[in-house]
């Protein structure tokens, strides 16, 4: 009798956790057009122009990259900082500066205690060498406007004392006039590109290691008051 109760109450906690799950997802939200977009009332409305600066709370930089041709390893960090300069009558002037603390990489590697992965990638010349470069930047040069909420932020991506210049495909998600929690202004934005490593000096493990490092960004931003 007792495993029945149990097995029906786990039933019954089924699509509450489902539920639970679901609306996580969705609220963990989410860089480029200022054309108009649409409320849930369907009321057209229009990004203002100004600065908007990053609510790291909802926010995230991931990168993957083959391991062994068997899957991709993925790894992401942590603290990092962005603002958009947004300019309503001109998109193409508008602007996106961002700076990446190599020290927060995360793998989310077992035993961190035996072995300090992170510190590894973070700290080890063959990888971040955060000692020597503390940073990791990206300084918009240039923002080409593809379709209603899409553009190519082109800029130059910083880091291990080399500067080349990547492409993000950028979408922009959504606009609220009124935050209903920070009430103010804020837009978020997902956007993607994919480097080849090796290009900034970064060689170590290649074949076992894939050179082509894929990178996923959302990110929310209020703005600036």
């Amino acid at each position: 009798m007792t495993q029945m109760i149990t097995a029906q109450a786990r039933k019954a906690t089924r699509p509450t956790a489902l539920a639970l799950f679901t609306g996580l997802i969705l609220a963990a939200g989410a860089v480029f057009t200022a054309m108009p977009i649409l409320k849930a009332n369907a009321e057209p409305i229009t990004v203002p122009s100004g600065t908007y600066v990053l609510d790291p709370t909802h926010a995230s930089i991931i990168w993957k990259v083959s391991h062994l041709g068997l899957s991709d390893y993925t790894a992401r960090f942590n603290r990092f900082d962005a603002t958009v300069d947004f300019n309503v009558e001109d998109p193409a002037a508008s602007s996106v500066q961002v700076s990446i603390d190599p020290t927060s990489v995360d793998t989310d590697y077992p035993n961190a205690e035996t072995k300090d992965f992170n510190a590894k990638l973070a700290y080890q010349a063959d990888f971040f060498d955060a000692d020597q470069f503390p940073a990791i930047t990206f300084t918009s040069t240039g923002i080409e406007v593809t379709g209603d909420r899409t553009a190519i932020i082109r800029g130059n991506l910083e880091f291990l004392g080399v500067s080349k210049e990547i492409a993000l495909d950028t979408t922009m998600n959504g606009f609220l006039e009124n935050h209903p929690f920070a009430n103010i202004p804020a837009i978020g934005f997902s956007g993607t590109t994919t480097i080849d490593r090796t290009e900034w000096g970064m060689g170590w493990g290649q074949g076992a290691v894939g050179n082509e490092v894929e990178i996923l960004i959302e990110a929310e931003f209020f703005k600036a008051q």
